[in-house]
């Protein structure tokens, strides 16, 4: 049923598109001049929603329009690299408000003086994994450290993991046998129950080395059903790459080693410049996209991997002829 939904949702929106489009031809036949600044307001609309229903097609992976999960893990670096991932936290917790996405953060582990060492969020919304599948990889950051008493440029790794929240949709047998589960107290706020309790729980999947906790929740069995659900979703994340490198090797291309590389640099000192090694996209505007502005890189992350370049013809081009 939420299939049937999201596609009578998509039929809608392209029929309204098509009325709309045929009523502002409509209106251009009619020659009228005082007519003008309505046609061009009405040309700009539909300019800019057939560009998004565009880019919308470039989302056509089996998992794109699911929910997604983001985990986010500070590099080696100490307090510099935590305090880096937790901006890169605040980054994507401002994009998903850009988005009007529900979030949710799941488990987070605070920096011994400042940031965090880790974090994972939950991000509810259209397409929010075929978004942020583009982030997955390190990011690396380079600028004047605020805690160098001397003042010197450092640079710190952070490492962001994205997954499809589809734990719900599959079903993979997990063996009791192959899990190491702690229970341990939860961190951070939480009042007396929180801190008196072992509610929160660490698992571990013993063949892989996957590990997950989940402390955010009120008790521990909630706790526990949602660090299943997100081992559920990496084991069959995990799966279903391998058997993407498995067929690309069958082909005899090179694997994309992206889960380990670095894809993107933010410069913040000497200047200041964002570029991504992927695509060799890059902004000068640093603070924006601090501030949640990723679409730019996004889409060009998206449109490389179908072979789309940057000189691809704008979508609103055929609305105004």
């Amino acid at each position: 049923m939420r299939e049937l939904t999201r596609l009578r949702e998509q039929v809608s929106v392209w029929q309204t598109i098509s009325r709309s489009l045929a009523d502002t031809l409509e209106l251009a036949d009619l020659g009228d001049e005082e007519l003008l600044d309505e046609l061009s307001a009405e040309v700009e609309r539909l300019t800019t929603e057939v560009h998004e229903l565009e880019f919308q097609t470039l989302m056509s992976g089996d998992y794109d329009n699911e929910d997604a999960i983001l985990a986010i893990h500070a590099g080696a670096g100490g307090t510099e690299a935590q305090d880096w991932a937790q901006m890169l936290q605040r980054m994507f917790l401002r994009w998903a408000e850009h988005h009007r996405m529900k979030v949710e953060i799941m488990d987070e582990s605070a920096g011994d003086e400042a940031g965090i060492k880790s974090c994972m969020i939950s991000i509810s919304g259209p397409y929010a994994y075929g978004w942020l599948k583009s982030e997955r990889g390190v990011h690396r950051l380079v600028r004047i450290s605020p805690y160098d008493s001397s003042s010197r440029r450092h640079t710190s790794f952070a490492k962001v993991e994205v997954w499809p929240d589809v734990a719900e949709d599959i079903d993979i047998e997990i063996d009791e046998k192959d899990l190491r589960i702690d229970r341990f107290r939860a961190s951070g706020a939480g009042g007396q129950h929180v801190q008196k309790n072992e509610t929160a729980v660490r698992i571990t999947h013993i063949p892989t080395g996957i590990v997950v906790s989940c402390q955010n929740q009120r008790s521990l069995t909630q706790n526990m059903q949602v660090a299943m659900n997100v081992l559920k979703a990496q084991l069959f994340d995990l799966a279903r790459r391998n058997q993407n490198a498995e067929i690309a090797a069958l082909k005899g291309e090179d694997v994309d080693a992206a889960w380990g590389s670095q894809i993107r640099s933010y410069v913040l000192q000497p200047y200041k410049m964002i570029k991504d090694h992927r695509t060799d996209h890059e902004v000068g505007n640093t603070q924006a996209v601090l501030d949640g502005r990723l679409d730019d890189f996004m889409e060009a992350y998206l449109r490389q991997q179908v072979g789309e370049g940057p000189g691809a013809m704008d979508a609103g081009e055929l609305v105004k002829e």
